[in-house]
């Protein structure tokens, strides 16, 4: 038995060498994959980037993730240049962890199980890589910020429908809590109404704490909780203003008002320091027409960092605290993903991507005005200096909005017109941004194909009236928005129209099913990742601290009429319509689709005769996290690609 790419390989002299799949893996009408695609794609599934979590509390090194062997885990990078160090092992992934405040010895970290989302709170000392749980696995956990004593942690907690009889809950609350770092004991602050708080800051003293309540991307709201009472003051949306977003809030330096990423102002989310007794709004960052990010302090609360989302591409921004004055920067020319101040708040981490870098951390010095690499992500000795640029189109859609997306396309080498991958992302509230693409660069640069990732109506990042075009019953519009894609595919010298295929996850699998309803004449095929089949069977079935946010964006499935619009415009309804090849993947334990929509959509097409592929895993949630199982499914994508999107070529 041979190994590549981390997997098995099985065969006999008379016939060809396959790649054993994952014992996880349950699969119906997927070919076995032959060793020779593995060989010729499979470098490209060994890009490793490194992800960026924390500082060390004396500044001396960074806490960052990275993929070793086949699950990413928790490193030190001790130094520029030097290895990165393991932290913890195991048999799931932890893409998560804190230091405790002042003590470079114990981490906080949180993981889950099989890609339930079922997320526990952990100390981790590491002298003795001994792991303590601090939280009941029958809940939920969202880790929340150190005291500013550094001595405990706010977590807030909602219940699981597993432990609810019927499997369902139809009233949720939401428990905030303080965990003592050293001993676990957790003292619960308040029950707070319903989903969607998570707190986001102390006050000097540990008196208060911020906590926001999120309904959905256009609207929600942060209060005051008096720590030791449970007493809450809703601070903002103040008195008798409009619902808005409200993101990252921080106490000011003074103690008195808040730093607050808001779009009440206009299209963008824009910082502003607010003084909430007075509804007074000082705007910080009035110059940037983008989205800002990433919202962080320094933990002697000297200087903000953030980052700002200009066309796809995130920019690095750092102020003073006090005064707010922007502090300049080293330029870059990758896209800025994350962002942490070191504990004195004199040099700022960053993590980036960029099409040729996979994600790595560089540290910058703004009053030396360097930047020093601090950890590379791993290229896999391929040179991808070579890969293509990324550019941004735009395209008319059925209503004159222009749409717009991101195009790769192969190297020149590649003559005529070139097939096309058309890859939507999930959400819907995200955005295809200017990074790294990864595997996907294997078909762009050994199949030639061109890889087109749009960003409909209803993607993020540009303006709230773009995010909420495609709400409720206005679903189908951003279906339109792909019809229109295609169109302009066809108008295009370079981009073959007869050969196209559809692929998504999540919501990207919903947009890839509902285009094979609808452009099945126009397609070879659509891929759907964990993707909503019937969103009335989905709403249902989904997590019940899930729910409500989803029926803001989807629709509310009690209401007779609405139940009614979303059976009707369901891929799983107009299931006969579908007439082109499906290929469907998902993980058994998905906690936001559950598995049953792409059994029951695999179950729909195949009474049409068109070849239908499916791939479940059974030890994966919403998304592969295990590269065995993620390596697998690639190979199988890439083959379903080579027989239905160039096979006739």
């Amino acid at each position: 038995m041979l190994l590549v790419a981390g997997l098995a390989l099985t065969g006999c002299a008379s016939g060809p060498t396959i790649v054993a799949p994952p014992a996880a893996l349950l699969m119906n009408g997927v070919p076995p994959v032959p060793q020779d695609l593995a060989k010729r794609v499979g470098r490209y599934t060994e890009f490793r980037g490194v992800g960026l979590l924390d500082w060390r509390p004396d500044g001396g090194e960074l806490l960052v993730t990275f993929l070793r062997g086949t699950r990413t885990q928790l490193h030190r990078a001790p130094a520029p240049g030097v290895p990165l160090v393991p932290v913890t092992a195991g048999a799931e992934p932890t893409r998560s962890g804190r230091y405790v405040p002042g003590n470079s010895k114990q981490l906080v970290i949180a993981r889950d199980a099989g890609g339930n989302e079922v997320e526990q709170i952990f100390r981790l000392d590491l002298t003795t890589s001994v792991e303590t749980l601090l939280t009941d696995t029958d809940r939920r956990h969202s880790a929340g910020p150190f005291t500013r004593a550094g001595t405990a942690i706010a977590a807030t907690a909602v219940p699981l429908d597993r432990t609810a009889a019927g499997g369902t809950r139809s009233e949720l609350t939401t428990e905030l809590a303080l965990i003592d770092i050293a001993s676990g004991a957790r003292r619960v602050v308040a029950e707070l109404p319903g989903t969607g708080w998570f707190a986001t800051d102390f006050s000097a003293g540990d008196r208060t704490l911020l906590v926001s309540l999120f309904r959905s991307a256009a609207d929600s709201e942060v209060w005051r909780v008096d720590v030791t009472t449970g007493q809450r003051v809703r601070l903002l949306p103040c008195a008798n203003e409009r619902a808005a977003s409200y993101t990252g809030a921080l106490f000011a330096p003074d103690e008195k008002r808040l730093i607050v990423g808001t779009n009440r102002s206009g299209e963008f989310t824009q910082l502003f320091r607010v003084d909430t007794d007075a509804c007074r709004f000082e705007p910080v960052t009035a110059d940037i027409a983008w989205d800002v990010e990433n919202l962080t302090i320094a933990r002697n609360r000297s200087r903000l960092a953030f980052t700002t989302n200009e066309g796809g591409r995130g920019v690095a921004r750092l102020i003073d605290a006090n005064t707010l004055a922007p502090i300049a920067l080293p330029p870059s020319t990758d896209s800025a993903t994350r962002v942490a101040l070191s504990p004195d708040g004199a040099r700022l981490a960053v993590s980036y991507s960029g099409a040729a870098t996979p994600s790595g951390v560089r540290v910058l010095d703004p009053a030396r005005s360097v930047s020093t690499l601090w950890a590379a992500g791993d290229t896999a000795g391929i040179d991808t200096r070579a890969f293509s640029a990324t550019q941004i189109i735009d395209w008319p859609s059925f209503d004159g909005r222009r749409i717009s997306g991101l195009i790769t396309r192969p190297p020149a080498r590649f003559t005529g017109k070139r097939p096309v991958l058309i890859d939507v992302h999930g959400g819907p509230e995200v955005q295809a941004r200017l990074n790294f693409n990864g595997r996907l660069n294997s078909l762009i640069n050994e199949l030639g194909v061109v890889l087109i990732e749009p960003n409909v109506r209803g993607s993020d990042g540009f303006g709230k009236t773009f995010l909420q075009l495609d709400d409720g019953r206005l679903r189908e519009d951003a279906v339109k928005d792909l019809g229109a894609l295609l169109d302009w595919i066809g108008r295009q010298n370079d981009l073959d129209a007869s050969h196209v295929v559809v692929e998504g996850g999540s919501y990207g699998g919903y947009m890839a099913l509902a285009a094979a309803v609808h452009y099945s004449d126009r397609l070879n095929g659509a891929i759907s990742a964990v993707g909503i089949s019937h969103f009335v069977s989905f709403l249902e079935r989904t997590e019940s601290y899930r729910r409500d946010l989803r029926r803001v964006e989807y629709g509310d499935e009690r209401d007779p009429q609405m139940r009614a619009f979303l059976h009707d415009i369901s891929p799983l309804t107009q299931a006969a319509r579908i007439k082109t090849p499906l290929f469907l993947i998902h993980g058994r334990n998905d906690p936001r689709v559950p598995v049953q929509e792409t059994l029951q959509i695999a179950r729909a097409a195949a009474a049409n005769g068109v070849p239908v592929w499916t791939l479940i895993a059974d030890n994966e949630g919403h998304g592969f996290g295990k590269k065995e199982n993620a390596d697998y499914a690639f190979y199988a994508r890439v083959m379903f690609l080579e027989r239905y999107l160039l096979g006739d070529r």
